[in-house]
């Protein structure tokens, strides 16, 4: 039974506790907030202690950490949890600097404990049975994806102000799902970016609305795109065009209810938000951990795969000012 600290008790902590809690190879001990508040209600309510950080990164009897923090401190947490000898399960994205992403991986590494990234995507039912036709040649070779992240509407200016941008905070899941699908990463990231939801984020100086461009050294495309704002709901769609072929995912609607009138037809909408979509995700990359950890002590999504996705959404960011094409391989 592993025993876990979760370090976060907002929205995602919520979520996390959820997966800790319902696997039957991990029990929640302490939960650490600064909102002790906030950390205290939610070790109540599944039965664990509220505590500190440090406390709990002290613990010699706790095996694992959950860190679900903000990004800000992502990579400090991570040095000290592996330097104590524990296993971690980060939330993206690694850090907000690359610079200070590649660091942390070095001082991890040394200390040889699993450190997995939260890239919950990867978990999804429908994504990975793509993934998994993919590798199994069922369309050829991979040739162009297209991956589409639509958000119902813009989160509140004040976290935008502290997100580190949509590249970084939003698009990141996309830049590590291309990567997932197409094996690697690519040579070049063209951005075009602009604020049209809210000019509240322009202001703040991040963008709402982004296509990206990534180009592979063999030939191969995959373009991404987001918006804040998609009024029907959540939308999460991956289509893969393949040199035999085609595989897409469409979205996880509300019900499969479909109504046929002589006036057309009627389905329902996309689930409207990550905590209704990606659910049984977040559970799947909760058992994964726990798998590795207690097995092979290998990670199915490691912090390579945090540090190329990060790096990935700055070339992005800097393509997005100058207008340029930008080589990954400047970034790292």
């Amino acid at each position: 039974m592993l025993k876990i600290g979760l370090l976060g008790a907002g929205r995602i902590g919520n979520v996390h506790a959820k997966a800790i809690t319902s696997h039957a190879g991990s029990k929640l001990v302490a939960v650490s907030d600064v909102n002790q508040e906030a950390a205290s209600k939610l070790a109540t309510q599944y039965g664990a202690l509220a505590s500190t950080s440090e406390a709990i990164i002290a613990n010699s009897e706790i095996d694992a950490v959950l860190i679900a923090t903000s990004t800000d401190t992502h990579s400090d947490l991570i040095e000290a949890a592996t330097r104590a000898g524990k296993a971690v399960l980060c939330e993206k994205p690694v850090d907000l600097s690359v610079e200070r992403a590649l660091a942390c991986r070095t001082i991890a590494a040394a200390t040889g404990r699993p450190v997995m990234i939260g890239f919950n995507r990867r978990f999804d039912p429908n994504f990975a049975a793509l993934k998994a036709a993919v590798d199994r040649g069922e369309i050829g070779r991979a040739e162009l994806l297209s991956v589409t992240s639509f958000d119902p509407g813009p989160p509140p200016v004040s976290y935008i102000k502290v997100s580190g941008g949509l590249f970084r905070d939003m698009m990141i899941h996309d830049f590590d799902m291309a990567s997932w699908i197409m094996g690697g990463l690519p040579k070049t990231v063209r951005a075009v970016a602009s604020s049209i939801v809210d000019p509240e984020i322009g202001a703040a100086g991040d963008v709402d609305t982004a296509v990206v461009t990534l180009e592979y050294t063999d030939g191969r495309i995959a373009v991404i795109k987001n918006s804040r704002r998609a009024v029907y709901g959540y939308d999460q769609r991956v289509e893969l065009l393949g040199s035999e072929g085609l595989q897409s995912a469409g979205n996880v609607i509300e019900n499969t209810v479909v109504k046929s009138t002589k006036d057309g037809v009627v389905s329902a909408k996309p689930e409207f938000f990550f905590l209704e979509r990606y659910m049984r995700a977040y559970a799947a990359e909760w058992a994964a951990f726990v798998g590795a950890v207690t097995g092979s002590g290998v990670v199915p999504v490691s912090l390579d795969d945090g540090v190329n996705a990060l790096a990935l959404a700055e070339a992005a960011t800097r393509s997005a000012k100058s207008g340029m094409a930008v080589e990954v391989a400047t970034v790292m």
